[in-house]
C-alpha cells in the first residue's frame, strides 16, 4: 500500500512538529525548545495557508500544539507497538477524527483525516492519521527515537528499504564515524 503524498508531507511535518517542541538531547547536545508561541510561529511557517492561518489566530493555539507533540512523541516512542496504537488511538479520538475525500494539491481525489473543533485538533486528527497509516502500510518499524548517540529526536521512515534509524544526516554521519572509530581503534590493539 503507498501512502498519499498528502499522507506523506503530513507524517513529516508529524517528526517535525515532535522535533521542535519536546526537549531533551539533539545532534549530541542538549535541546531546549523555543516558547510555545515561538513553537506556534515557527510550525505555521510550514503549513499550507489553509491550516496555518486558522491555528496562528486561534486562543490557545501555542498551548495546543505543545501538548498535541507531547502525545505524539508518546505515541513514536513508546516501548513496544501495543501501547503506541493505543496513545495513538487516544490521539485520535480526542481530536474526533474523521476522513473525506478531496481533491487539491494537482491529485486525484484522495482521503484526508481533519480532527473537528479546534484548529489544533483539525491538525491533529491529520498528523496523527499519518502515523497510523505508516504502520498500517508499512510496519510498526518505520519510525521511533534516533539511535545516535547523544539524540532523542524522533523520524519516521517513508523510504523504501525502511533503513532509517537516525533523525537526520547530521546524526547518520555522526553513528558512522562513531562506529568507523570504534572499528579502527580494536583493529590498531595489540
Amino acid at each position: 500500500m503507498n501512502l498519499a503524498c498528502n499522507m506523506r508531507r503530513h507524517a513529516n511535518l508529524l517528526a517535525d512538529l515532535v522535533n521542535l517542541a519536546i526537549s531533551g538531547l539533539r545532534q549530541g547536545s542538549p535541546y531546549t525548545p523555543p516558547p510555545p508561541d515561538e513553537i506556534l510561529s515557527r510550525f505555521a511557517e510550514h503549513l499550507a495557508e489553509d491550516f496555518a492561518t486558522p491555528l496562528r489566530s486561534a486562543p490557545n493555539a501555542a498551548a495546543g500544539l505543545v501538548e498535541l507533540a507531547g502525545e505524539l512523541h508518546t505515541a513514536i516512542t513508546a516501548p513496544d507497538i501495543a501501547t503506541t496504537v493505543a496513545r495513538l488511538n487516544d490521539v485520535l479520538a480526542k481530536c474526533k477524527t474523521q476522513p473525506y475525500l478531496a481533491l487539491d494539491d494537482n491529485q486525484p481525489y484522495h482521503l484526508h483525516f481533519q480532527g473537528t473543533g479546534s484548529p489544533v485538533n483539525i491538525l491533529g486528527g491529520e498528523l496523527a492519521t499519518s502515523l497510523a497509516l505508516v504502520i498500517d502500510a508499512m510496519g510498526s518499524d518505520r519510525f521511533g527515537a534516533c539511535q545516535a548517540h547523544a539524540c532523542n529526536r524522533v523520524y519516521i521512515d517513508l523510504t523504501r528499504n525502511g533503513s532509517r534509524r537516525f533523525c537526520s544526516s547530521a546524526c547518520t554521519a555522526r553513528a558512522k564515524t562513531a562506529a568507523y572509530r570504534a572499528r579502527q581503534s580494536r583493529s590498531s590493539r595489540p
